[in-house]
């Protein structure tokens, strides 16, 4: 189908977005890579009278060091973090689930910052975000706060990221080897049926995304392994309720989460 009618801005900095975002309201709607938005106009579930063009703003885009932490702009796509050298020694686990997101082209034009906003369910960075106890930057023209990735998302296709604000970092510990992402994907479009992201900082984290409505840390699973060994013929518990649909059933994304977290703790303690 053809998007319906909608005018096009490219603003020149972020106070000039700001500025846009303020005026137009919920008419607007940002764009960054596209893989989000585009499609949802062009089937018309989302029909802006204007789209901002942020994909060039300066200062949004690159992976550095900032004290033990790495600040990712969120403009980075995710092909810039698949082939990262300092995250794939700093924080292996962001290259590992670049990787598995879509195909080349998706990897070459999607955003890591679109992906997080957009707060697919079954979107892979939301797993790696909550493991890692993430810290996203969000501003506005009022200012900018920090929100923890177990308050970013908030509902399926919501995040904490206001009407009027922007994402404009996604900070991410230093981290050892043993990190693990074990997805079971759509075949079809690449998305995570179910997907568990897990690393080792002290003590076991684990991030699970496509399993329920929103992504979730796992934080019973991790105080129960705690205190025990890995019982692959052990029943894991989420404390969740899991989603049913044309995908997959409850049942069987229940049984799904069980085999990747178990692969995927036992992946990362072998490193």
């Amino acid at each position: 189908m053809i998007p319906a009618p909608f005018d096009y801005v490219r603003p020149a900095s972020l106070e000039e977005a700001f500025e846009l975002l303020s005026k137009h309201g919920d008419d607007a709607k940002l764009l960054a890579g596209g893989h989000s938005l585009l499609p949802a106009m062009k089937l018309r579930l989302a029909q802006p009278k204007v789209v901002i063009d942020i994909a060039r703003l300066p200062g949004l885009r690159g992976i550095r060091k900032d004290g033990d932490r790495f600040a990712i702009g969120p403009l980075t796509t995710h092909y810039e973090i698949e082939s990262s050298d300092v995250l794939k020694k700093g924080c292996p686990l962001m290259p590992e689930v670049a990787a598995s997101i879509g195909d080349v082209q998706v990897r070459n034009r999607g955003t890591i910052g679109g992906s997080l906003v957009h707060a697919d369910p079954a979107g892979d960075w939301a797993a790696a975000m909550l493991a890692l106890d993430a810290e996203m930057e969000i501003a506005g023209a009022g200012g900018s706060r920090t929100v923890p990735a177990r308050e970013f998302f908030v509902d399926i296709f919501q995040s904490a990221v206001g009407r009027n604000e922007i994402l404009t970092a996604i900070r991410v510990p230093a981290t050892g080897p043993k990190v693990a992402y074990e997805k079971f994907a759509n075949k079809a479009s690449g998305f995570a049926i179910c997907a568990v992201a897990v690393v080792w900082i002290d003590g076991l984290r684990i991030g699970i995304t496509g399993f329920a409505a929103i992504p979730f840390r796992a934080v019973t699973l991790e105080k129960e392994l705690e205190r025990e060994t890995l019982d692959r013929n052990r029943a894991f518990s989420f404390d969740v309720e899991p989603l049913s649909d044309i995908h997959a059933s409850a049942e069987y994304r229940t049984h799904l989460v069980e085999v990747c977290s178990q692969r995927a703790i036992s992946r990362a303690m072998k490193k």
